[in-house]
């Protein structure tokens, strides 16, 4: 890293701009203003320092025209800006500081800034990692989505039950954001089509009388590690175009005098609205829509601003990656601004839009793999609905062509079936590279779930297992363990994490062994401390800390973690024999508003905790605790804490997962399945360093396909386990019956499905005999903390500069700015 691309920390002009920001907006100094005043004070500063860097960067990929990928994405899950920035321009120390002369604590000033609730979970936070492994490596890029207003939820939890509220995090303004409102652009919806002789034997397509929305640019700069890069999140914010209808007020029609501007705002009003009627199914994919097409245009804006007017070179210009299937809407937008805006022929505009778009597939479950009605396209998008009309009509024809007579296979990758549009058909027909995101993952859809796909096109298909950003996961969130590496491999780490390899020299030294223990010891302390303080909670670090922190969903298993504490409270009860050492068993995990059931196991979880952990039987032997609302900045605090990472996803469900990884790279082991990316990480940590249990995903499709499954036969064989799944329903946890479907679908399948659908109870013994092998492993002191140098030493492949890297050099074509 050369002197001239660092940029160095001025204490005196950082005062001074910190001074400035203090004085507008108290009048005054520091001892006028409020904790959130001198986070924006101190934020606005940092801005400042970097300016020159952003705009400079910006200018210098279009001057050269550099090809740049973009990357589309519903979510972005970007956490706290101020120390996650400070850590990646090396000012931490300097502003610490600067800012104490001032009389300023910068914890308290981080503490004030909210985490931008721009996602939800693992998709938003590796959109996050992307963009910042993205500046780190000076690759020019850009990330698009939506700056939701509320963003997911915050979760409140209220005798025992989750409550969502509203999440303002931008109810004071945003210091890093950025309103670009010279870049404007206009996204329509609704209307209908007209066609007109274009005079060449052809047609031009108009789309007339329809509902306008104003899509707003806010930008947010990416900083990169020891870097002069400075990438940009654009996020767009929707505004009515015709506004407030100030006559219809004045008659006193107020409702709908705000009518359109509340329309249109709702597109930016908040992530995943409950989809589980029609109403939320339209404003569900008019929010796609939205996006797609104001980033499309600006992207467009952009190419011809820098390389002309000719949009054939447009694919050595850009890569688009869509971000699962989300955006996959902005393929036929892309051909209708392509032949309808700018005049271009079917041929030519397939031609580009081909070569332009990639497709990250994260899932394979089949209510991931979106699907709308086709009325609903009609409606709101007719135009749109004609192109991918046109486009599955191509597809059919060279599918009849290639497989004569097949109707089945024709129905079945058909792009409108049943009376859906199937978003991944239309993603996979049009995209030039279709990738999973871990090796386990890729191999099932090209097999399984993508088969007929893979058979057709196996040039598509490729693997880019996911990875998290070391800066934030270990430098930010651990600086006990990141000051430790940096004694014994120098900083360099933070840009090559494959340097973590050679800790393994430490595996038989005593010293550092203990110094890790320390600091875990540390870390659990701070969590500890941190629970104390939001919850009065008191917990007891010398515990083993079991963590599982995950979105809630059925296939993620909380339900098994929970029999499991069940069946161990159960023991302890009623003074069985018992070996399992003192336990901390920590949840955290947000359940989405409108699935039911996964509410349920949060419920359940609550009135496990309180029932173990009034038991007198229980003290200091177990105690269960759910940290409510998790987010990024609460991630930071667990997962330096924990000592066991719980992935116990039924195998085959799992794309991949990334807490797995930040797990690994904090000294966590893994309890798990050979599921998603859990497969990859023992092979880097060693089989020995893991605790693995369960079906693999081959027998768990044998068992399904089978038919021959009945979690009654198995109760009736197993009695610890019948006597843990009976308290669901024998009012232990409830009388009012709150449990009796979480029981009822294990044990006889609720609405249609087969009972235990990701054989929770098939799974539990083997779960049991890991859990409590990590427990006595545990106890062993040295031993264990060998395991945990052991996997951060194997860490250094889920970097996300890695995966980054293969992504710019297999997918996208594109080279560092240096």
């Amino acid at each position: 890293m050369s002197e001239v691309r660092v940029l160095k920390f001025n204490t005196a002009l950082f005062k001074e701009r910190v001074s400035y920001w203090l004085d507008r907006s108290t009048g005054g100094d520091v001892n006028d203003a409020d904790e959130r005043q001198v986070y924006e004070a101190v934020s606005r500063g940092i801005m400042d320092l970097i300016w020159d860097r952003w705009r400079d960067c910006e200018k210098d990929i279009a001057d050269r025209k550099l090809k740049k990928a973009y990357y589309l994405s519903a979510e972005f899950l970007m956490g706290r800006a101020l120390g996650n920035n400070l850590v990646n321009l090396g000012f931490g120390e300097g502003a610490v500081e600067a800012l104490k002369d001032m009389g300023i604590d910068l914890n308290s000033a981080e503490d004030a800034e909210p985490d931008a609730a721009l996602g939800n979970g693992g998709l938003g936070r590796l959109a996050a990692c992307f963009l910042e492994s993205l500046a780190s490596l000076d690759l020019p890029a850009r990330g698009y989505g939506i700056r939701y207003r509320y963003g997911m939820f915050r979760q409140k939890i209220v005798d025992g039950c989750q409550i969502e509220e509203p999440d303002d995090w931008n109810a004071n303004q945003d210091p890093w954001s950025v309103r670009r409102g010279n870049r404007r652009v206009t996204v329509r919806f609704g209307g209908h089509v007209t066609a007109n002789s274009d005079g060449k034997g052809g047609y031009q397509y108009r789309t007339e009388n329809t509902e306008d929305v104003i899509a707003i640019p806010y930008d947010m700069p990416i900083v990169g590690w020891d870097t002069d890069t400075v990438g940009t999140l654009r996020l767009w914010e929707a505004v009515s175009a015709k506004g407030f209808d100030l006559q219809l007020f004045n008659d006193m029609d107020y409702v709908r005098a705000v009518e359109n501007e509340n329309r249109a705002n709702d597109l930016s009003r908040v992530l995943y609205p409950n989809d589980s009627g029609p109403t939320g199914k339209i404003l569900r994919i008019r929010q796609q829509y939205f996006f797609s097409s104001a980033s499309l245009q600006d992207i467009l804006r952009e190419y011809k601003a820098h390389h002309g007017t000719s949009l054939s070179g447009l694919p050595k210009a850009a890569a688009i990656q869509l971000n699962d299937t989300h955006p996959v809407i902005a393929i036929p937008e892309l051909m209708r601004l392509l032949m309808d805006e700018e005049g271009l022929g079917w041929e030519e505009a397939w031609e580009i839009v081909s070569q332009t778009f990639a497709y990250t597939n994260h899932t394979v479950l089949a209510e991931a793999l979106e699907k709308w009605p086709v009325d609903l396209f009609r409606t709101e998008f007719p135009r749109i609905f004609q192109i991918i009309e046109e486009i599955n009509r191509r597809f059919m024809a060279q599918l009849m062509a290639n497989f004569p007579g097949n109707q089945e296979k024709h129905h079945r990758m058909s792009i409108l079936a049943d009376g859906m549009v199937k978003m991944a058909h239309l993603a996979i027909v049009a995209s030039f590279s279709v990738n999973g995101v871990a090796a386990l993952h890729t191999e099932i859809l090209k097999n399984d779930v993508l088969a007929d796909w893979n058979a057709l096109w196996p040039q598509k298909f490729n693997n880019k297992t996911n990875g998290v950003t070391q800066r934030r996961w270990l430098r930010k969130a651990n600086p006990g363990l990141s000051s430790l590496l940096d004694e014994c491999l120098g900083a360099e780490w933070t840009r090559d994490l494959s340097k973590l390899q050679e800790l393994k020299s430490h595996a038989q030294d005593s010293s550092f062994l203990n110094r890790l223990e320390t600091i875990k010891l540390e870390n659990k302390q701070r969590l500890a401390d941190y629970v104390k303080k939001t919850q009065g909670i008191v917990l007891n670090p010398n515990t083993l800390f079991d963590v599982q922190i995950k979105r809630l969903h059925e296939y993620k298993r909380q339900l098994l973690n929970v029999l499991s504490v069940i069946h161990d409270w159960q023991c302890l009860h009623n003074g069985e024999a018992v070996s399992m050492p003192p336990r901390t068993v920590i949840f955290g995990a947000k359940a989405a508003s409108g699935y039911r059931r996964a509410k349920q196991i949060i419920h359940l979880i609550h009135r496990v905790a309180d029932l173990v952990n009034a038991d007198p039987a229980a003290k200091d032997k177990l105690q269960v605790i759910f940290v409510p609302d998790y987010r990024v900045s609460a991630a930071e605090i667990l997962f330096p804490a924990a000592e066991i990472s719980q992935q116990i996803s039924t195998a085959g469900k799992e794309a991949s997962g990334t807490g797995n990884m930040k797990f690994m790279m904090n000294g966590a082991v893994t309890l798990g399945t050979m599921d998603g990316a859990n497969i990859e990480i023992v092979r880097e940590a060693g089989a020995e360093n893991a605790f693995i249990f369960g079906m693999s995903s081959e027998e768990v499709d044998a068992l399904r396909k089978s038919g021959l499954y009945d979690p009654r036969t198995l109760l009736d064989t197993n009695a610890p386990l019948r006597r843990a799944l009976s308290t669901l329903v024998d009012g232990t946890f409830s009388t009012s019956g709150d449990f009796r479907e979480l029981y009822d679908s294990l044990v006889y399948g609720t609405e249609g499905n087969s009972p235990d659908p990701y054989f929770v109870l098939q799974d539990f013994d083997s779960y049991q005999q890991a859990r409590n092998a990590a427990g006595q492993a545990w106890e062993n002191r040295p031993e264990w903390n060998r395991m945990a140098l052991s996997n951060i030493a194997g860490s250094g492949h889920f970097s996300s500069d890695r995966t980054i890297a293969e992504y710019a050099q297999e997918i996208w074509d594109i080279n560092s700015r240096h």
